[in-house]
């Protein structure tokens, strides 16, 4: 149900608003994961999630499920804001590399630029696919990372028959 108001009146919200949602949305409330920033204009995103005994893993450190959990939207839900309802975007893929277990609060910063955007715009302008790579890094408090994950994004401009 909150995916569903998410997806419908994401255009018609306040980044505000939008990050309440967010943080309400069960596959990420569940793991721990808080949006802590969206700027107005979705190209930029903050997150964190907190170390707690229901995502602390087997040996004691972040598990690795919730970190890619942290991860996992963002950019799509990022795009979709900025390209409008005439494309489809999509999580096409993801790698995660884990670099130093997580023994504290983690953190992600999600960025896009104009350039990319208008590059995005481009690529698709023909109606054919983009499939790109965008990086993110999860790091701890101490700013040392974590994981890197990559996350493989679709668009295409939906065609108008």
């Amino acid at each position: 149900m909150i995916a569903n108001l998410i997806r419908h009146y994401s255009k018609n919200i306040t980044p505000g608003f939008f990050k309440i949602m967010m943080n309400l949305y069960p596959p990420l409330f569940g793991a721990g994961v808080s949006l802590t920033e969206v700027n107005q204009d979705y190209t930029q995103i903050s997150v964190r999630m907190k170390f707690t005994w229901y995502n602390r893993n087997y040996v004691g450190t972040q598990f690795g499920g919730s970190l890619y959990s942290m991860t996992d939207p963002f950019y799509m839900l990022m795009f979709m804001n900025n390209l409008g309802s005439e494309y489809i975007v999509w999580d096409k893929a993801a790698h995660i590399e884990f670099k130093k277990p997580g023994k504290s609060t983690v953190y992600a910063d999600f960025v896009i630029t104009p350039e990319l955007i208008q590059t995005v715009r481009e690529k698709t302008a023909d109606g054919e696919k983009y499939v790109f790579d965008l990086p993110v890094e999860v790091y701890d408090e101490a700013k040392e990372v974590v994981a890197q994950i990559t996350k493989t994004i679709y668009v295409k401009k939906k065609s108008h028959q």
